[in-house]
């Protein structure tokens, strides 16, 4: 009876101490007004967490208290491909990595101005130097359109192979055989625009300026009318397996 006593009595001290004043936490401060999203796209590049200056803005949940050793693998996205909230300013970006190992060594850096209301993504790109343990990064404005038209969609396309030259990205209906191009050339290091696309199943493919051989393949992508997407090209371009994960590959990840 005395332990069930002061246990009841513990819970009305837990009660009474939740509805002190100076026990809520106050959540009606304004939301950070950038956006960043984080892609690890370098070529065999061990997995990162991902910085803002000195602040970590990506990481993996642990479930013992200890930080995870995993962070963000090669050809992955992070904060699961959401947009991190940041305040507006300039930053130096970069992925660290996880592993105990070299552990919280920077591979690849950026450095940007944010302004608010606007997005942007961060890309560690280019081929992983085992020896000096670098890679290469750069930062985009995800520019989007001021007004979307909801029938729609809004593709851009993201060159991220450093030994690929400029590309374009075309999109073929595999129903009615249409293809179109989306948007121009991009280099190495850039974007095109986002593009309006009727809503639909696409293969699609990149070429070099004033070839028709494709360079880069991914069928049955589906983009949705009102969405916005980033089909980023990242890997080797050298490589001609079609199983090594250093090959050439096309992501694709929704914007909004």
């Amino acid at each position: 009876m005395n332990t069930f006593r002061s246990f009841t009595m513990l819970l009305c001290a837990v009660a009474l101490t939740a509805c002190e004043k100076n026990a809520v936490q106050d959540i009606t401060g304004s939301l950070p007004a950038a956006r960043v999203k984080f892609f690890n796209f370098g070529v065999g590049a061990p997995a990162v967490n991902f910085y803002a200056n000195d602040a970590k803005v990506t990481a993996v949940l642990s479930a013992t208290g200890v930080e995870s050793t995993n962070g963000v693998a090669s050809g992955g996205v992070g904060s699961g491909g959401f947009y991190s909230g940041i305040a507006p300013g300039q930053y130096t970006f970069a992925g660290k990595i996880a592993a105990a190992v070299d552990k919280d060594v920077p591979i690849a850096a950026a450095t940007a101005t944010l302004a608010a209301g606007k997005a942007y993504s961060f890309y560690i790109s280019g081929i992983y130097n085992t020896t000096s343990k670098t890679a290469e990064g750069f930062v985009l404005e995800d520019a989007f359109v001021d007004t979307l038209d909801y029938t729609v969609s809004y593709v851009r396309f993201v060159n991220a192979i450093s030994n690929a030259n400029p590309m374009s990205l075309y999109a073929r209906n595999p129903t009615t055989g249409v293809e179109v191009p989306v948007g121009g050339a991009v280099a190495y290091k850039s974007a095109g625009a986002f593009t309006p696309l009727p809503g639909a199943v696409y293969d699609i493919s990149t070429r070099y300026v004033g070839s028709s051989t494709n360079l880069i393949t991914r069928t049955a992508v589906s983009f949705s009318a009102g969405k916005v997407y980033t089909i980023s090209a990242r890997g080797d371009i050298t490589v001609v397996s079609t199983t090594l994960a250093t090959r050439p590959l096309l992501d694709n990840t929704s914007n909004r």
